[in-house]
């Protein structure tokens, strides 16, 4: 097939970019709280409705502040008011408008927010939005770990871009009206039953993948070239999981909208060839003769005209989604480009036994612990959650991971799941999915089904915790592993087959070499 000179080095590349991404489910969540103290509310989601000239408008999500009244959960508690700038626009001295029955909006800048809501305040106004300058919505908490403050209005922050729309309609001379309050939002979406379904029918299709695009007949495609094949070693993983701590680190510290465009790059790279893998197996699988004309083209050689075609097409699908990542329909795109990444990076990469994805899993189960729940107590932050939400990044995050936009969250947003989430365990899982084969076990007295199960159940533990921890980011390999690794090795201890798993030469080799000799057993 043409261009599969390139399997074997971006087989590498892709698995280490994708393992470096790591692994996390994410909820941009933050429950409510009826609890009013003068400088210690929870900083929650609050949403800013807008109505222009009596005009509805889209809502624009913020934060509530540390201090200030606490916001109703119900549009029928919050008064609508209109906005007013302060003057100076800072809200750092008394203001030269009238701010009496209004919103004042202020902006980030020259002294403390406590100041600028309590100025505000002083001058009449019901409520304060606070404008960021630059990215998104701040949490705001009170200056020098006051715990004293007279404010009784509620006080929010927006994004800079929300506040470039309020300056839009203000500077056009319309009049806007403001509405604040924070609802509830439920904790786990219907949107993971989706993530569900994609995380465990990729591995699904990883695992078959072979069955379904390898003609009986085709002793090239059979003869499995090893070159082709990175073969995971116990080094190689402990290396991997450093690696990929090294990586997030320096994405937590030095990331920036360059730095995200590099890995949207990278991200298109590995997806373009991962989804003309796919389409040129499968079309190759059905119709051999697709793959017999070919051109001779400069620095690419001899290629096929399918090949080439297919190769310009899933380009043109890469280039559109990096445009339009930000349209609300972009989640499409790039999650039929990380799917077909995966299935093709779990056919380059392969355990050869037990033991090495013993160290694998473990190592990557100690590695998304830390990084989400004991980084906070070195960096005083979430490192993986700050990374996943691209805090750092003007709120743009990383495009390895599946996303789905949630259906009942009022606040809208993604539910998502880490690329390592799929890859750590599919590894293993596509590893016995050859074992059950080389050895010709059946449904039910294999690995395969039983560990395909206990993926499943570990996302929906997964999901559970997301549930029980009210909405705080989850470390899905915490719940994964055990149920991968740790089915296989019981049912392995109690079939008595451990040290067949444990120390399992590579059982690639020995299917490839039985279906080369039926092949020539059928060709004589």
């Amino acid at each position: 097939m043409a261009f599969s000179s390139l399997h074997f080095d971006y087989g590498q590349v892709s698995l280490f970019i994708l393992i470096l991404s790591s692994s996390i489910i994410s909820a941009y969540a933050a429950p409510t709280t009826n609890v009013h103290s003068s400088c210690s509310n929870d900083i929650n989601t609050i949403l800013v409705k807008l109505w222009v000239n009596g005009a509805e408008k889209d809502s624009i999500v913020g934060l509530s502040a540390a201090f200030g009244s606490v916001l109703p959960t119900d549009t029928k508690h919050a008064p609508r008011l209109p906005a007013v700038y302060t003057q100076p626009s800072n809200s750092c001295s008394a203001s030269s408008t009238k701010l009496s029955g209004s919103i004042a909006l202020a902006r980030r800048g020259e002294c403390d927010f406590l100041i600028k809501a309590t100025v505000a305040q002083a001058g009449g106004a019901s409520g304060v939005v606070l404008i960021n300058t630059e990215g998104g919505a701040l949490e705001i908490a009170c200056p020098n770990n006051s715990t004293i403050s007279n404010v009784t209005v509620p006080v929010v922050s927006i994004s800079n871009d929300g506040g470039d729309i309020i300056d839009k309609y203000i500077a056009a001379g319309k009049k806007v009206e403001l509405l604040l309050y924070s609802p509830d939002r439920p904790i786990v979406d219907y949107s993971v039953s989706f993530i569900w379904l994609m995380a465990v029918g990729t591995i699904i299709c990883a695992a078959l993948w072979k069955r379904f695009t390898q003609s009986k007949d085709d002793d090239v495609v059979a003869k499995e070239d090893d070159d082709e094949i990175l073969h995971i070693t116990a080094w190689t993983a402990i290396g991997f999981v450093i690696s990929a701590s090294t990586f997030l680190v320096l994405l937590y510290f030095f990331m920036s909208t360059w730095f995200v465009w590099l890995l949207i790059i990278l991200f298109c790279i590995g997806g373009i060839e991962g989804l003309h893998n796919c389409i040129v197996s499968l079309i190759l699988s059905k119709y051999r003769c697709c793959g017999k004309k070919t051109l001779n083209l400069p620095l690419l050689g001899e290629v096929t005209i399918l090949s080439l075609v297919v190769l310009l097409l899933c380009v043109a699908f890469a280039i559109f989604w990096a445009v339009n990542r930000k349209e609300s329909y972009s989640w499409i795109g790039q999650d039929i480009l990380g799917i077909a990444l995966m299935i093709t990076v779990l056919q380059l990469a392969q355990l050869p036994n037990i033991k090495v994805a013993t160290v694998l899993l473990c190592c990557a189960f100690v590695y998304d612990i830390f990084w989400v729940f004991l980084s906070p107590t070195i960096f005083h932050d979430s490192v993986m959650i700050s990374v996943a939400k691209g805090k750092k990044a003007g709120g743009e995050s990383i495009p390895m991971l599946l996303r789905v936009p949630k259906v009942t969250d009022p606040y809208s947003g993604f539910d998502m799941l880490g690329f390592g989430d799929i890859l750590f365990p599919g590894l293993l899982i596509c590893f016995t999915y050859r074992f059950d084969e080389a050895r010709k076990k059946g449904v039910l007295n294999g690995y395969f089904l039983w560990l395909m199960i206990g993926y499943g159940t570990g996302l929906c533990l997964t999901y559970l915790g997301l549930y029980l921890m009210k909405g705080h980011g989850q470390p899905a390999l915490l719940y994964l592993v055990p149920c991968t690794l740790g089915t296989c090795l019981v049912l392995g201890l109690v079939r008595r087959e451990l040290k067949d798993l444990w120390n399992n030469s590579d059982v690639s080799k020995q299917m490839a070499e039985e279906r080369l000799g039926s092949t020539r057993l059928g060709s004589a």
